[in-house]
């Protein structure tokens, strides 16, 4: 299809329904009125779990992480360290200059949701936890519906120094983190990927604390010319269409015969797969082909706003300078999404849904806070006084215009 067909057929991913949105509300009511007892009805009933303390102990932690092997051990460790060095780099600084000055503070408390169930995913740990420690965070606090014994999950809690870890998940876990219970204290911000009802949960809870994003299924936009590895760009759409049915997949190139030499590949691996019949359906449901020219396609990229965008093009660099919304870019075929999940170094905890039209990926400044300190001198403030005192007048604030000129007055 061109752009045109693209967006008019082109919708946003909503599964909200009535149902489950009055689920994840009563859920919430649930654990702010009866705490740890709620808390403990709702990891019985969906996790199959009876949780008689909630609080995973520190020496389970590490020793999760002392009963990996010297390659894993060694993973995690470097993953921690990119990712660490990456965000020490674009951290904020206090500025200050004569007048004025602007301020950082890291927020005191912050709450991590990880996926867990039948997956375990370090990789979250690591993208979310590492940035809250370079920002300063005193208190990193985890919940996952981790059950198993020491595992690669509560290793790299381990390693990026999260003491502070229950065994909950699902909304009850996100109501948990924002109201707090007998066990779980309040927290200050929630972060986390997980599926609808703790995205659903999140969306509630915000303003009673503070949340990433909203987190839908994960997409990726290729762009790709002749010049790529139609092999490589297979897998690339296969790594994205795994993830889960509604994983989104959206491959654009100004010549059909790159597309179809894409698909030809996509046609000839596609049954080698693992997770086979998970990427058929994603491709079956949610992978788009657009053929157009390049200003259209550009157009194309900026409207969807994806999660992830790989050009693999002999114009990539013009063609990402263009680019003005987006999760992140990666550039070339040494730049996969792939390597993004897990150790390129900025976090792969990305907006989706077009929501990169107006926000960005989590990184060290989501966890700090800020503030300007004014202290004028006397002559700074004569020059700005009369003007101030004119527009208090005209709206009406007549003790905001006494506070300005008595000082005038003295």
């Amino acid at each position: 299809m061109n752009a045109e067909t693209f967006k008019k057929k082109f919708v946003t991913f909503d599964d909200t329904d009535k149902e489950s949105l009055e689920n994840v509300l009563s859920i919430i009511e649930d654990v702010k009125k009866n705490s740890d007892s709620a808390l403990k009805k709702y990891t019985e009933q969906f996790d199959g779990q009876t949780v008689e303390d909630f609080r995973v102990p520190e020496e389970k932690l590490k020793r999760s992480f002392e009963n990996l092997s010297d390659e894993e051990k060694n993973a995690l460790i470097l993953i921690k360290d990119r990712i660490a060095d990456y965000q020490q780099s674009i951290k904020y600084k206090d500025y200050q200059d004569g007048e004025f000055s602007y301020v950082y503070h890291p927020l005191e408390r912050i709450g991590i949701y990880i996926p867990g169930g039948t997956a375990l995913y370090p990789s979250s740990v690591l993208m979310s936890a590492v940035p809250a420690a370079v920002a300063g965070v005193k208190d990193i606090v985890a919940v996952t519906p981790t059950f198993t014994d020491e595992n690669i999950t509560l290793a790299a809690l381990y390693i990026a120094g999260v003491t502070e870890v229950y065994t909950a998940g699902g909304a009850q876990a996100v109501a948990a983190l924002a109201y707090g219970t007998e066990s779980i204290k309040k927290v200050d911000k929630i972060t986390g990927p997980g599926n609808k009802y703790v995205a659903l949960a999140k969306k509630q809870v915000f303003g009673d604390v503070g949340i990433d994003m909203i987190a839908g299924p994960s997409e990726i936009l290729l762009y790709v010319d002749d010049t790529a590895d139609y092999t490589a760009i297979a897998y690339d759409v296969f790594a994205q269409a795994e993830h889960d049915v509604n994983a989104r997949t959206f491959l654009l190139a100004e010549s059909s015969n790159v597309i179809e030499a894409v698909q030809s590949e996509i046609d000839r691996l596609i049954g080698e797969q693992q997770r086979t019949d998970v990427i058929r359906e994603s491709l079956n449901n949610n992978h788009y082909q657009i053929i157009d020219s390049r200003e259209n396609l550009l157009e194309i990229i900026n409207y969807i706003a994806p999660e992830h965008v790989s050009i693999q093009h002999r114009e990539e660099q013009v063609i990402s300078k263009n680019i003005r919304y987006a999760g992140a870019v990666f550039i070339g075929k040494y730049s996969p999404e792939a390597i993004g999940d897990y150790a390129a170094g900025p976090s792969h905890v990305l907006p989706t849904n077009q929501t990169g039209r107006f926000s960005h990926g989590l990184n060290v400044n989501d966890f700090l806070t800020s503030h300007a300190v004014i202290q004028l001198k006397e002559g700074t403030y004569n020059s700005i006084a009369d003007a101030a005192k004119t527009i208090a007048k005209k709206e009406g604030l007549y003790a905001h215009y006494e506070s300005l000129n008595i000082r005038t007055e003295r």
